[in-house]
């Protein structure tokens, strides 16, 4: 019969600072703070001179034995083990909990000179655990320099590069991180390298990792120059498009059309999208995200010609104009109106009025009162009816029939 096993917390007065073990050795610093002598020797021998847990200057190192508290862990010991051959449940140790403050200091130093797996991933999971792990991070010193550091060095194993992305990925929604990390890749021309990785990390991470890495790209996306370098650097359009077409993870689908979305400012940028296939990966799943990314497309001239050579694109926008948010509605009736009023192509018009289009038109016309969509409206149904003879109004219910031009 196998034996019961209870679980005991430590009291916290009992873990050492940095280690956060049961200490063995309690010593104590000239500021008061006791440490597991093992430890704050290996701190002190690093060359710091403060006390890590309060980050004083030490006037001395000298540091003395807590005679008191190691006879207190000893009884505490004592009365948590029980004799060999008892039939009572045994008892074990609670698990330490993630790293500690100090620990996570000591790793954030190893972590500036080389690039530790291991140490990444323990600062990885020390920020994920708190908001106030996050802060603590951020706070300490050029901690957003440090993890960025990691993805413009060269040679470094994939399983660092992950890790130093989810780093940044979990930190981006603290103050000032976003426009730090903007500087530093950007203003410090030093994106090559740290773009290089993120690439390697889109052809070859998990998804989860991919999925990070394009939230961390979108962040230092912040004005009309960073976005235009960034997607203009290391054949990146044409991995995302890439990424949308061979996966069907939405997740990571959303994060890579919000991406494009942002970074879509240039005719240069646009025309990379449309070359790479984008239109016909789009229409494939007519997302709000996607009928954004469209309604962008739409604007020159490739992209209406790529719109209205995909049959399955005008049909699909029909299909879901009534069925998408208010925002989505508004795009899906500028990228009709780019095709049939001023491409005026007369296919897509025929789309349209097959998928009953003629009606939700005016049902959205009717609901948008004044301006630029009831305008778009208003000239997609006279496009509809000079184009096709026998449109008519088709079944929906509605009580919208009344409403013309």
């Amino acid at each position: 019969m196998v034996k019961e096993e209870l679980y005991i917390t430590v009291p916290s007065v009992f873990r050492c600072p940095i280690s956060l073990d049961v200490m063995k050795s309690p010593v104590s610093l000239c500021t008061g703070v006791t440490y597991d002598r093992s430890s704050i020797q290996h701190w002190l021998e690093s060359g710091h001179d403060t006390c890590p847990a309060t980050m004083q200057v030490l006037p001395s190192k000298d540091f003395v034995p807590n005679l008191t508290l190691h006879r207190l862990i000893n009884l505490w010991v004592q009365s948590s083990t029980l004799r060999p051959g008892s039939d009572s449940p045994r008892l074990l140790v609670a698990k330490s909990p993630a790293i500690s403050e100090v620990r996570a200091k000591l790793l954030m130093e190893k972590i500036e000179s080389e690039s530790c797996v291991d140490s990444l991933t323990k600062v990885a999971e020390f920020v994920s655990c708190s908001e106030e792990n996050r802060r603590f991070i951020v706070r300490f010193g050029d901690s957003s320099e440090i993890i960025a550091s990691v993805l413009r060095r060269k040679c470094v194993e994939i399983k660092a590069l992950e890790m130093a992305v989810r780093i940044l990925d979990l930190i981006l929604s603290e103050n000032g991180v976003k426009e730090r990390l903007n500087k530093l890749i950007l203003e410090s021309n030093q994106e090559n390298n740290f773009l290089s990785s993120i690439v390697l990390i889109l052809q070859n991470g998990s998804l989860n990792s991919k999925t990070e890495s394009i939230r961390v790209l979108d962040s230092i996306a912040l004005d009309s120059e960073s976005k235009r370098r960034i997607a203009d650097s290391q054949n990146l359009i044409s991995v995302l498009v890439h990424l949308l077409k061979s996966n069907d993870n939405e997740p990571l689908n959303d994060a890579v059309v919000s991406f494009l979305t942002n970074v879509s400012i240039t005719r240069s940028i646009k025309s990379q999208l449309i070359q790479n296939g984008a239109v016909e990966i789009l229409s494939n799943s007519l997302t709000e995200k996607s009928l954004k990314m469209l309604a962008i497309l739409c604007a020159c001239p490739e992209g209406r010609s790529a719109i209205s050579s995909d049959p399955k694109c005008a049909a699909g926008i029909v299909e879901r104009l009534l069925k998408v948010s208010k925002t989505a509605t508004e795009d899906a009736v500028l990228v009709l109106w780019s095709v049939c009023c001023l491409r005026k192509d007369e296919k897509v018009k025929e789309e349209v009025v097959k998928g009953n289009g003629v009606t939700k038109i005016l049902v959205v016309m009717q609901r948008e009162g004044e301006g630029n969509v009831r305008m778009m409206c208003r000239d997609l149904v006279k496009a509809l009816r000079a184009g096709c003879k026998d449109w008519t109004l088709g079944s929906y219910e509605t009580r919208t029939t009344h409403i013309r031009p």
